[in-house]
């Protein structure tokens, strides 16, 4: 074995989910997902699709159709961007996408830098590949989470091969602004450097927007410019289990892209892209509302975190989780830990995303039910009650 493989640290939200699975008096909100199933509609066209006997291969970069129908909902959010179905590939799921721009770019040594805490995989995965990985911190201040942008650009150089960037980001609910996306794209162009923007979460934005989601890279890039975005179907339209993503990139590197999806996964499922399908016809019903509820929970959860003495937080603009401080307590894993075994509360530990968000917890607030969030808070305090008495 790769000695980078087995030195590959294992999932620390996988662990604690571990520690509480299949009780039932766990209150579980360490996945970034929601508790809601997919919508019927899509549910069914899956069905319909196995039933026809669509059990076959499909192209590699997915089928024509779901390419064109995606280069449509693109150009909707982003008009301006030329985004044909000439620069779209499918591929298994929103981190299969990300980990083929990877292993497209990236050469054992060359130097990648990431904006950190972010979810795990994004650093993994260029590990992998062998790749000198830097990364630049996001500061907090008064529980909200920030980029200094000059630091990341001094750390940008002719010798940076990949910059990744999650934004909204997992965990802290960041979000770039477009005056700060506008400096980082000129001074990678200046450098050379490819840029892979994770933007699987810019529909849950909770700010108004001309076209209903975050600011995006692909609005102030050229086609052809050194970008690779990454999307999924699985925040938005409630369909993790489908692993269903794509990626829009500069039409010279399809094919190549094409070779990769073939020794990777030869091709996404075709049943599920019929129901990626069907997710994009009926996706001014699905996704407004998907994006509402989320924010109602929100909208629940923070305040209610704001008020427990001890708790540092601030609402996110993006995403689907709230990120907060304990206190007095530093070990992020340990009170995790704790809170599954203790409070019957599950949330994700800081120290997952990287070592500069120790000491913070990830909780998802993507709940069907909001008054699951509010017996959540109701548990987090009783038991931070219990820690501080004489």
């Amino acid at each position: 074995m790769r000695q980078v493989i087995a030195h590959l640290e294992a999932s620390k939200i996988r662990e604690i989910a571990n520690a509480g699975m299949g009780r039932k008096d766990v209150l579980a909100f360490w996945f970034g997902e929601s508790d809601e199933v997919t919508p019927g509609v899509i549910r069914r066209a899956a069905i319909e699709s196995l039933e026809s006997g669509e059990t076959f291969y499909s192209q590699n970069c997915g089928l024509p159709e779901l390419r064109e129908a995606l280069a449509q909902y693109m150009g909707e959010s982003h008009p301006t961007a030329g985004v044909d179905a000439g620069r779209i590939v499918v591929t298994s799921g929103g981190v299969s996408a990300l980990m083929l721009a990877v292993q497209a770019l990236v050469d054992a040594g060359d130097e990648v830098v990431i904006v950190t805490p972010v979810w795990p995989n994004l650093v993994a995965q260029p590990t992998i590949m062998g790749a000198q990985v830097r990364c630049v911190p996001l500061r907090p201040q008064g529980g909200a989470w920030g980029l200094d942008v000059p630091a990341l650009l001094r750390a940008i150089t002719a010798r940076t091969k990949l910059l990744i960037v999650n934004a909204p980001n997992n965990p802290t609910g960041w979000t770039l602004a477009r005056e700060e996306q506008q400096q980082i794209l000129a001074h990678c162009r200046s450098t050379g450097t490819w840029i892979l923007a994770d933007e699987v979460y810019e529909k849950l934005y909770y700010e108004p927007t001309a076209h209903g989601c975050a600011p995006s890279f692909l609005d102030v890039a050229a086609p052809d410019d050194r970008l690779l975005v990454a999307h999924s179907f699985s925040k938005s339209f409630l369909m993790t289990g489908w692993r269903l993503g794509w990626l829009v990139l500069p039409e010279a590197l399809v094919d190549a892209m094409g070779k990769l999806i073939e020794f990777n996964t030869s091709c996404a499922s075709v049943f599920s892209q019929r129901a990626a399908l069907a997710a994009l016809a009926y996706r001014k019903e699905i996704t407004p509302r998907v994006v509402e509820h989320f924010k109602t929970c929100r909208d629940t959860l923070v305040p209610l975190l704001a008020a427990v003495p001890g708790v540092q937080v601030a609402a996110a603009h993006g995403g689907m989780y709230a990120f907060f401080r304990l206190e007095g307590f530093d070990d992020s894993m340990a009170v995790a830990k704790r809170l599954v075994a203790e409070a019957g509360l599950g949330l994700a530990p800081g120290d997952a995303f990287g070592p500069e968000a120790q000491g913070w917890l990830r909780w998802c607030f993507a709940s069907k039910d909001p008054s699951r969030l509010v017996e959540g808070v109701r548990r987090l305090r009783e038991w931070l009650e219990l820690q501080r008495a004489p």
